[in-house]
């Protein structure tokens, strides 16, 4: 992974985190550059079989929990280190650059311990076998919100899945889509809403082992095929009482703005992935001596140019993630409205990097025996991540134009 220089020499080697008193510190989470470059060549060596595959992608996963990843962001009080959002853009570009599918599955876990840590919603017995299982298996969590008829929920609406309360808790039914991490995951957060005219609304807790949880393997993607993003049926899934505390629609309040920072991770994965291009293109340039130049076409200052544009575009990519979560662990107020315009203007650099390389090698670009038509395909999967470019410019349009707004006189 490429990172300013000042940020890698000032990150200090991990340390066991200081709990709250009586609290048994986890492990400590190396996350030094060279650990992180570690983790994802061992994710690059098999992102190729489980792309052409499909399957659930195990071994990256088992990977990624070796390393401690999987435990970022288990708050303090639960014996973890946290995750700052600077950490957070340097992990998963570094996941991203070795396999994206496996980056997003982790930055789906990760994101929920970063939540728990900020808005507890849990049942505290429950979350502290969640954290001790962690330091044995692969435990994967995700919020399963996206419904067919729906869509993305961030754009407004109301879940079509049901949840009914019983005499002894609650029972779950209904559609969801686009679930990623559905095949591996320990526990699905599903978000639900109660049949009333004012219903409770929230993501109840299924554990992957109830009865009536059925898996549609849908998922026949252009990207991050290897994601298993796929729908997930819940055939009156009976879950206790204590694994849903919904909320009022009428009490219903924004989220916690400040997650945004964390969440700039699942952004930078895609760094990773048009870093892993730039590899490829660089590596063809050394290797590729065409018979009628007779030297490698990285002597050329056609390919020199182009190699220039790539990193011009990743090191502003990389720039605008860094600066942004600095900012926003520093507490700067400019933070919130940059996070949002952060993620449309990664994306099109990130995109524009892949394709700048594939147009000037060709044919061997496209050819799936080269991982370059893997990494474009995988670049464009950026996009469908919210916010999406419509959003993100709306909001920092109307941010913009009402600071700018003159003042209504006084009568």
């Amino acid at each position: 992974m490429t990172a300013p220089t000042e940020l890698a020499t000032s990150i200090p080697q991990p340390t066991a985190p200081d709990g709250p008193a009586g609290v048994e510190p986890l492990p400590a989470i190396d996350l030094s550059d060279e650990a992180l470059a570690r983790v994802g060549a061992t994710l690059a060596r098999t992102a190729e079989k489980y792309d052409r595959s499909g399957e659930f992608p195990w071994a990256g996963v088992q990977a990624v929990h070796d390393a401690g990843l999987l435990r970022l962001g288990i708050d303090a009080r639960y014996g973890g280190q946290g995750l700052s959002a600077t950490d957070s853009v340097r992990v998963f570009e570094a996941l991203g650059k070795g396999d994206p599918s496996v980056a997003l599955i982790s930055s789906m876990t990760v994101f929920q311990h970063v939540m728990q840590g900020r808005a507890p919603f849990w049942p505290d017995e429950l979350y502290r076998r969640v954290v001790a299982d962690s330091l044995t298996r692969p435990v994967l969590l995700n919020a399963i919100r996206a419904e067919p008829e729906l869509g993305a929920p961030v754009r407004g609406g109301l879940p079509a899945t049901k949840i009914r309360r019983t005499a002894d808790g609650w029972v779950v039914r209904g559609h969801k889509g686009f679930a990623t991490s559905s095949e591996g995951l320990s526990y699905h957060l599903v978000w639900v809403a109660t049949e009333e005219d004012d219903p409770l609304i929230g993501h109840v807790i299924v554990p992957a082992e109830a009865e009536g949880i059925e898996i549609v393997r849908t998922w026949d993607h252009f990207g991050l095929r290897a994601s298993s993003t796929h729908d997930v049926l819940y055939h009156d899934v009976v879950v206790p009482e204590s694994y849903f505390r919904g909320e009022r629609l009428s009490a219903q309040v924004p989220p916690d703005a400040t997650f945004a920072a964390v969440g700039l991770g699942a952004t930078a994965l895609y760094i990773g992935v048009a870093r892993a291009a730039q590899d490829f293109f660089l590596r063809f340039a050394h290797e590729r001596v065409p018979t009628a130049l007779g030297r490698p076409i990285a002597t050329t200052e056609r390919i020199q140019t182009i190699a220039g544009e790539i990193e011009a575009q990743l090191t502003a990519a990389e720039e605008i993630a860094f600066g942004v979560a600095r900012r926003l662990e520093t507490g700067d107020p400019s933070g919130l409205g940059r996070v949002v315009v952060a993620k449309p203007l990664i994306a099109r650099a990130a995109i524009s990097a892949v394709q700048t390389a594939v147009a000037a090698l060709g044919n061997p670009a496209l050819t799936r025996h080269n991982p370059l038509e893997r990494h474009l395909r995988d670049v464009h999967c950026v996009r469908v991540h919210p916010p999406q470019e419509d959003s993100a410019l709306l909001a920092a349009g109307r941010r913009t134009l009402a600071a700018a707004a003159p003042e209504t006189p006084t009568p």
